[in-house]
């Protein structure tokens, strides 16, 4: 059994999340809750897996094994109820990289692409950086999280021409788990108006009862038709360094246009670590999953019960799915720069400003609750006393 409680230094490890901070802020003794990584050591049988390639001792080119492809395919279809076969899988080092090539294999300069606001910031950089035009679709909160405005979507889709849409699934930063009638309605609209879904599902086993995971092409067979799914094993078992993520297309029009775009950009290899702790995790690493989704729901509770009794005047979602939390500071009416500093040289905590997810997240912060409860707890107390201050 992990226990998760205990903390491991990572300082002084070249960690983004806790190394660079200082030269980041320029200020020292920060605490670091942003980066979306967790301060937990892997699964025992991925590092045991990745222990018998070091002994080995020879790091030469690797192939996909078969061995890689079954443990994948039964994965989704245990935890996802989505069939796959080894043909519909591809591999690339990462999410993000593979988000700029679907826009580049399936949009030209110029076209337009949709993303929800608030949304994980590389979604944007990625569309722009790209020269095609960003369309944002506002999302709305009511009830206590997101929810999509299809109407407004839709308008925005005839409106700007949209070709392609990326969907985040579940939510960064709001830790909303789409519903099935949510995506239905969602692709119905996509497929109406010809447009491309990608379907980002990198947080897809970070899901806590009773919300359950849908995959975009589990909803309607015919979705397969015009979308593609992105995921990894890295955000589920804190492995963002091995560099591997998958690629899922069922069309294989679709599947030759990122071929050719991949191979142009020498984007299909992936490192050996990344292919043995991919398989080693699927394989032989549930047992530890259960184990952290009750640790991480159980801080997600605290924070929740935390935020409420001493902090009432932070709105907050609480998440369906990831171990990110979106913070709403609009009530102590600071800019986005005030409230930046006062975090970093007062609570001395390191939050993402929420305003690099979009527009909408204007005086909003993004917490990551992925850490041992000591950690979480000090953060959370140090944010307290300076905000406490702020509204006497």
């Amino acid at each position: 059994m992990t226990n998760f409680d205990n903390v491991h230094s990572r300082l002084n490890t070249n960690s983004v999340k806790w190394d660079s901070i200082a030269t980041t802020y320029k200020e020292e003794g920060l605490l670091p809750l942003w980066v979306a990584d967790m301060d937990f050591l892997a699964p025992k049988p991925v590092k045991n897996a990745l222990q018998q390639v070091i002994d080995q001792g020879i790091y030469g080119y690797t192939v996909f094994p078969e061995s890689l492809y079954e443990a994948i395919i039964s994965w989704q279809e245990r935890k996802h109820n989505y069939s796959l076969q080894k043909e519909e899988i591809l591999f690339n080092s990462g999410v993000v990289p593979s988000l700029a090539l679907a826009v580049q294999s399936y949009t030209n300069e110029g076209d337009s692409v949709m993303i929800h606001d608030p949304v994980y910031p590389p979604f944007a950089d990625v569309v722009e950086k790209n020269q095609r035009q960003l369309v944002r679709n506002p999302l709305i909160e009511k009830n206590g999280h997101f929810e999509i405005d299809s109407v407004a979507m839709e308008s925005a889709i005839v409106d700007n021409h949209v070709k392609l849409m990326i969907l985040c699934n579940p939510h960064n930063p709001g830790g909303r788990v789409w519903t099935k009638e949510e995506l239905q309605t969602i692709g119905s609209i996509c497929q109406k108006h010809h447009v491309l879904v990608v379907s980002d599902e990198i947080h897809q086993d970070i899901v806590f009862a009773p919300n359950t995971f849908v995959s975009f092409q589990t909803v309607d067979p015919v979705f397969a038709d015009f979308s593609i799914v992105l995921t990894s094993a890295t955000k589920t078992f804190n492995l963002a360094g091995i560099k591997n993520s998958m690629i899922f297309i069922k069309n294989p029009d679709l599947k030759k246009q990122f071929i050719t775009v991949q191979e142009k950009n020498v984007q299909s290899e992936i490192n050996t670590f990344g292919i043995v702790a991919t398989e080693a995790a699927y394989r032989e690493s549930e047992a530890w999953l259960d184990e952290l989704l009750n640790y991480l729901s159980a801080n997600i509770e605290w924070t929740c019960e935390f935020l409420v009794e001493k902090l009432p005047e932070i709105k907050f979602q609480k998440p369906e799915g990831t171990y990110l939390m979106w913070l709403d500071f609009s009530a102590y009416g600071l800019s986005d720069r005030e409230l930046q500093r006062k975090l970093i040289k007062e609570a001395k905590v390191v939050l993402n400003p929420g305003i690099n997810f979009g527009p909408s997240g204007t005086q909003h912060m993004r917490i990551n609750l992925a850490c041992p409860r000591e950690t979480l707890q000090k953060g959370l107390l140090q944010i307290a006393a300076a905000f406490t201050e702020l509204k006497q």
